[in-house]
């Protein structure tokens, strides 16, 4: 197939080394998210306190859920998109962009108005503490209004990564990061500002890749595979339905845990505002291993999904056993360190002593979490890649109503271990994903998944 320089053939050649080097700019660009993530709450940790620390965890939970459609469509839209270039269909982009494109931007119009109806009553049915609450208010409010731009550039990410290009991205990714650190310190130390400068920064940054990756592709249309005409913009009534098919389930997925990521975070909540703030803290740390590695699970959907399409079964499976080495020795060297210095890390965000004698209570129980996490970036990735939305549903409830919730109030309330049962509870729900997805790859029933641009007309997988 005519191949331009945005597309990557992922059908040939060494697995390892077109993984490693498709995954590497994701996991720094997902490193440099984190880290501005990280800074918002150093920022806010140091010069606003605990209460500021609070106020973040809260508000940033909401907004994750408000972004539940944008990252559904945009992960169908990536499936989508590897598999017309698994089986050489590269005419298709346009109108499949296109669609994307228009059908994102509308739902984050109508999330920011949802935003900005709902924000304050939703972070009252999280037990948002009291002295934190205002503070959450701002954080979300600002977030509302520019949630536009998070939707516009996860769905070119998405595109990009269906193309098989992390390079882009990465490029797209380190000029939000730079623009919200530089912005988060003027906007919180400088003006004081406090939380409504960390949101603003943040989005300031986003809104500043978004258009950049908007210009940058508009000048290499060619080679991007999307003219940029207005007729264009237009919904493709059949791809749109093949997007939905894919986009509604993952964004029910998305749903379904950010759900139960809020419930958690209101039982921590109700233990008080210290709690809530190494919650916080703690779910941010963690991010560094998840987000990271998140890189290797992009790889695995972007390969599989062109390797299922093009009937190699046998590199699908290669790819799977190869992610499953490079992220079983990423999270065993974060472990170490966790366990070896949960304080010190901790102390990076706050100098709060009740904050810190709480860090190893958050450590010692999120670890339990490490082997499925690294499992699951495999057979997440291979799940993905086959475009199977709704098995990845179905595990995304067994993980965040059967499990997360139900065991972080078993551990937590009904066998009152407090705060750790919490956590714990939080941790051991990945297990319900992990486990049924080893099952799934190992019983290669997935060789016989038909994947959506199979069932397309004139078309064969």
């Amino acid at each position: 197939m005519s191949q331009t320089k945005l597309v990557t053939d992922f059908t040939q050649g060494s697995i390892p080394k077109k993984m490693i080097r498709f995954a590497v700019p994701f996991m720094i660009s997902n490193a440099l998210q984190v880290l501005y993530a990280l800074v918002d709450m150093i920022v806010v940790g140091q010069v606003v306190g605990s209460y500021g620390l609070s106020a973040v965890s809260v508000a940033s939970q909401v907004f994750m859920f408000m972004t539940m459609i944008c990252l559904g469509f945009s992960t169908g839209g990536q499936v989508y998109i590897s598999q017309l270039i698994g089986i050489g269909e590269n005419r298709k982009l346009n109108r499949t962009i296109g669609t994307l494109f228009t059908i994102t931007i509308l739902f984050g119009i109508v999330m920011s108005v949802l935003g900005l109806l709902f924000g304050e009553p939703l972070l009252r049915l999280l037990n948002t503490p009291t002295e934190s609450f205002s503070l959450a208010y701002d954080y979300l409010i600002v977030c509302s209004i520019g949630i536009l731009f998070t939707y516009g550039y996860n769905m070119i990410s998405a595109v990009l990564r269906g193309m098989g290009d992390s390079r882009h991205p990465f490029l797209f990714i380190a000029i939000a990061s730079v623009i919200n650190m530089v912005l988060d310190i003027l906007f919180v130390a400088g003006f004081g500002w406090k939380t409504m400068g960390a949101a603003l920064a943040t989005i300031l940054g986003q809104g500043a890749s978004f258009l950049f990756a908007l210009w940058f592709l508009h000048r290499r249309k060619e080679a991007f595979g999307f003219d940029f005409k207005l007729s264009s913009f237009r919904i493709d009534g059949q791809i749109a339905k093949k997007l939905a098919s894919l986009g509604i389930p993952f964004a029910m997925q998305s749903a379904a845990i950010n759900i139960s990521m809020m419930y958690v975070n209101a039982l921590v909540n109700s233990v008080g505002v210290h709690a809530s703030a190494v919650f916080g803290v703690g779910l941010k740390v963690d991010d560094i291993a998840n987000k990271i590695s998140l890189g290797v699970s992009f790889a695995v959907s972007s390969m599989v999904g062109q390797n299922k399409a093009a009937g190699k079964y046998d590199r699908v499976k290669r790819i799977v056993w190869t992610s499953w080495k490079i992220s079983v020795v990423w999270y065993a060297l974060f472990a170490v360190v966790l366990f070896c210095f949960p304080e010190p890390v901790f102390r990076i965000f706050t100098s709060d002593p009740p904050v810190l004698e709480l860090a190893p209570t958050f450590v010692y129980a999120i670890v339990w979490s490490f082997p499925a996490m690294a499992i699951m970036k495999g057979t997440g990735g291979l799940i993905q890649g086959l475009g199977n939305a709704r098995l990845t549903l179905v595990f995304a409830m067994l993980d965040a109503v059967v499990l997360r919730i139900g065991l972080s109030y078993l551990l937590g309330i009904a066998w009152n271990m407090g705060l750790f049962g919490f956590i714990l509870g939080y941790g051991l729900a990945a297990y319900g994903t992990a486990i049924p997805g080893a099952i799934y790859f190992f019983s290669g029933r997935w060789k016989t998944y038909r994947t959506v641009v199979a069932s397309d007309p004139g078309e064969e997988a």
